[in-house]
C-alpha cells in the first residue's frame, strides 16, 4: 500500500476528506474510541495477524480462485473476463472475511455478546457462523421485508444458534435493521460487540471493514500478475454500503491505468423512491454515524429506496466511496433490477455460476462494457456472493412460464 493512501484514508478523526467521522450518541463515543484503540493494537500484533490468516485459510477457504470466464468472454466478444470467486468462501460470500476479523477483536476486548444487522442475510450468516465458532451469544437484526425475501438465510442463522429479530419499522429493510442494532448497542455496550457489516457507519468501522476485506484485492493482484504477467484494465464490483468493492479496489487505487467501477442498484430506474443509486440524484448528509452521499429530500429526510437485491437496498454509501467518487479515482454506474436479473440468468446459463442478486449488478455492467473493450484487454469482476439465497425470489420473477 502506498504512503499516500495510508496518509489520507482515513485521518486521525476518521475522515476521508469531507466524509466519514463519528456522528453517534455520546454513550457510544467511548466504545468506538476503545474499538479504534484495540484495532490499532491488533493490526500490529503478529499473533492476531497469524490467527486471522489461519482462520481465513482453514475455516473460510482463502485464497479464493481467480477464474477465467471463457464462455462469457467468447459470447461477449471483447475483453477477457475474470471472476474473483468470493462466492466459494465458507457461508457463500465475502462477508466472512470481516466477521472473522471482528470477532477476534471482540474476544480481545472481552465481549461475550455479538450483535449485527443484515440486509440480504449474508452478513448475518457470516456473523452467526463466527459467533458459533467462538461460542458467543449472537443476535441479528433484520428487516421484516428482507426476512421474507431471504428466508433461506434466516433459517441458516437460526441453525447456527443466532436469534434473528425482525424489524417492522419504516421500510423494514437494512436501514431499519441498523437502527435497531444501534439501539441494542447503546443499551448493552459494556457486554456487547457490534459487528457492522459494511464499510459505513461511524469511524473506525469503515476503516476496519475495508482492512479486513483488503485480502480480496491483494489476492487478485497477485493472481492476475501470475496469470497474465500484467495488471488488469478494468475492475468492476457491486456497491451497497461498499465493503466488497473497497476491499477489491484497494490494492489497485494507485494504479492509474486500472479503471475501477462500482455498480449501484438502479431499481426500477432513477425515479425518486424506486432505486438505491446514491450518486444518481443523492446529496451530502449524515446517516447512522457517518457523513456521506445519500438519498434524501430537500428537507434532509431519508428517501425511500428500492432494489430487487436486499443487500443493495440502502440509502447511503460508505464514506470512502464518496471520497473516491469526488476525486474521480472510482467511477460509479448503476444497473436496474431488470438488467441485474438478466445478468443473473446469463451467468448461470453461460458459466454454470449462479450469482447473488447483488453480484448480478456487477455482472450486468460487465455485459454492457466488455464488448466495447479490445480483445487483448482484461476485465475482472468481483463475484462477491453466490445466489442460493436468491433462487426462490429470482424464480418467481424469471420462471413464471
Amino acid at each position: 500500500m502506498s504512503s499516500t493512501t495510508e496518509k489520507v484514508l482515513p485521518d486521525s478523526s476518521g475522515h476521508f476528506g469531507a466524509y466519514g467521522g463519528m456522528f453517534v450518541p455520546e454513550t457510544l463515543m467511548t466504545a468506538l474510541q476503545d474499538l479504534d484503540q484495540e484495532y490499532q493494537s491488533a493490526r500490529k500484533d503478529p499473533a492476531f495477524r497469524k490467527e486471522l490468516a489461519d482462520l481465513l485459510g482453514d475455516f473460510c477457504g482463502r485464497p479464493t480462485p481467480l477464474y477465467l470466464a471463457e464462455r462469457l468472454t467468447a459470447k461477449l466478444g471483447g475483453a477477457k473476463i475474470y471472476l474473483k470467486r468470493e462466492d466459494l468462501l465458507h457461508t457463500g460470500a465475502h462477508k466472512i472475511n470481516n466477521a472473522i476479523g471482528q470477532i477476534l477483536l471482540a474476544r480481545r476486548m472481552g465481549k461475550t455478546r455479538i450483535i449485527a444487522e443484515t440486509g440480504a442475510g449474508q452478513h448475518g450468516v457470516a456473523t452467526a457462523t463466527a459467533a458459533a465458532r467462538f461460542g458467543m451469544e449472537c443476535v441479528i437484526y433484520m428487516g421484516a421485508v428482507d426476512m421474507e425475501r431471504q428466508a433461506l438465510n434466516v433459517a441458516r442463522m437460526r441453525f447456527l444458534g443466532a436469534k434473528v429479530v425482525g424489524v417492522t419499522a419504516g421500510q423494514a429493510t437494512l436501514k431499519e435493521a441498523i437502527n435497531e442494532a444501534m439501539r441494542d448497542w447503546v443499551t448493552n455496550v459494556r457486554s456487547t460487540y457490534y459487528i457492522l457489516g459494511s464499510a459505513l457507519g461511524s469511524h473506525p468501522y469503515p476503516m476496519i471493514v475495508r482492512d479486513f476485506h483488503r485480502v480480496i484485492g491483494d489476492e487478485t493482484r497477485r493472481q492476475i500478475l501470475q496469470r497474465e504477467e500484467r495488471l488488469p484494465d478494468h475492475l468492476v464490483a457491486c456497491v451497497g454500503g461498499g465493503s466488497n468493492a473497497i476491499g477489491f479496489f484497494y490494492a489497485f487505487l494507485n494504479d492509474e491505468g486500472v479503471k475501477l467501477t462500482g455498480v449501484e442498484a438502479g431499481g426500477d430506474g432513477i425515479v425518486r423512491g424506486r432505486h438505491a443509486a446514491r450518486f444518481q440524484g443523492g446529496k451530502l448528509g449524515v446517516l447512522q454515524g457517518t457523513k456521506t452521499w445519500l438519498l434524501a429530500d430537500a428537507d434532509g429526510q431519508i428517501e425511500l429506496t428500492h432494489s430487487v437485491s436486499a443487500g443493495l437496498d440502502y440509502a447511503a454509501i460508505g464514506p470512502e466511496h464518496s471520497y473516491y467518487r469526488d476525486s474521480g479515482r472510482i467511477d460509479y454506474d448503476y444497473a436496474t433490477d431488470k438488467e441485474a436479473l438478466a445478468a443473473f440468468r446469463e451467468l448461470s446459463e453461460v458459466e454454470g455460476i449462479i450469482p447473488a442478486l447483488e453480484t448480478a449488478h456487477a455482472i450486468a455492467h460487465v455485459i454492457k462494457v466488455a464488448p466495447t473493450m479490445p480483445r487483448d484487454s482484461i476485465l475482472i469482476a468481483n463475484l462477491s456472493g453466490r445466489g442460493d439465497k436468491d433462487v426462490q425470489q429470482a424464480a418467481e420473477i424469471l420462471l413464471k412460464d
